[in-house]
């Protein structure tokens, strides 16, 4: 895979997701399944999507103890996503259990990818709610560092420290970002934002595009944007 925009289909029913992806005609943007349409649909809406010719990106962020987490990614490594999550605060040992249970029998499986802190998380958040002292930038290095050496494919992370992430841990370890906006446009509930021209200077592989996307409108059009500024 090279470089994408992925838009984050975050809408409330399989109906909502539909139409909005009758918009693009034969074009098939990369698309990201999160909680809301994934818990509203159910795991048949990722089976659904993917027979349509669209990659999909799994966006559930698994966190709990290392066998619970195996055991899910054996039922989603089923539903033939390209990029399934997890949390990196989860420890080195989940991440490994997570890997060993997507991975199929023929040794095919979804890139793994862990989230390192949300991008609505602000340092003082951190501090002050979580108790984590050390900085935000020091935090998200020391997950991704835990995340490459338990054998996963990349982080989610800020578009922010996408370029330091792949100082320290590889130009193939892959940075998919989120907290992507239009330089006119809002920001919403995001800390740690960029746009996508920044977002491709500082070397991210991924950015994820929601609401500039879908609130749009023309979503066909602010996607086509997205691509142009983020791969040219």
């Amino acid at each position: 895979m090279g470089k994408d925009v992925i838009i984050a289909c975050d809408f409330p029913s399989r109906a909502d997701v539909m139409n909005f992806l009758d918009k693009f005609g034969d074009e098939k943007p990369f698309l990201k399944i999160g909680m809301e349409l994934y818990y509203a649909a159910g795991p048949e809406i990722v089976k659904e999507i993917k027979a349509r010719g669209h990659k999909v990106f799994l966006d559930l962020k698994l966190h709990d103890i290392p066998n619970t987490v195996k055991s899910a990614m054996k039922v989603l490594s089923d539903l033939g996503a390209d990029i399934v999550n997890l949390h990196a605060s989860g420890t080195k040992a989940m991440m490994e259990a997570a890997v060993e249970g997507v991975t199929r029998p023929d040794g095919t499986r979804p890139l793994v990818i862990a989230v390192t802190q949300l991008t609505s998380t602000s340092e003082e958040r951190m501090r002050d709610e979580l108790l984590i002292s050390e900085t935000l930038p020091n935090t998200v290095l020391k997950y991704a560092e835990n995340t490459k050496e338990a054998g996963l494919d990349g982080v989610v992370c800020s578009p922010l420290e996408a370029g330091i992430i792949h100082d320290r841990c590889g130009a193939e370890f892959l940075t998919i970002t989120p907290g992507v906006r239009f330089a006119d446009g809002d920001v919403g509930d995001q800390v740690r934002i960029t746009t996508p021209a920044k977002a491709k200077e500082i070397g991210s592989d991924y950015i994820v595009v929601g609401r500039p996307i879908t609130r749009a409108e023309d979503p066909v059009a602010a996607w086509r944007r997205c691509c142009d500024e983020f791969i040219g």
